[in-house]
């Protein structure tokens, strides 16, 4: 350590959340993919979050991010919300389900 100097440390916290689409593979559809990712980003830049990786495969999308598990689930959230609601319009159903379908969210 050179002198004069203060030892710095920062420590994140990463959280990794997943969502699994209510019925078959409809993320194989391109612009339900692309949807959900630019959903994702743009979420994670109004909120100054960063999305330290995301995954879309044809059922799921998996997001890690680097906050606490709090953050991360309100993120979820919001990416659920604003992604059902995109699907709901342009498909006539949600694209997850709803948490007390039971199903894994």
């Amino acid at each position: 350590m050179l002198s004069g100097t203060v030892p710095y440390l920062e420590c994140m916290e990463t959280c990794t959340v997943r969502l699994f689409a209510r019925d078959g593979e409809p993320l194989r559809d391109e612009r339900v993919r692309e949807t959900v990712v630019a959903t994702a980003h743009a979420i994670a830049e109004r909120t100054g979050v960063e999305i330290v990786s995301l995954e879309a495969s044809a059922s799921a999308v998996t997001v890690s991010l680097a906050i606490d598990k709090l953050a991360g689930m309100g993120f979820l959230a919001e990416l659920r919300r604003l992604t059902d609601q995109w699907h709901e319009k342009k498909f006539a159903r949600p694209l997850w389900p709803a948490p007390e379908d039971g199903e894994r969210a």
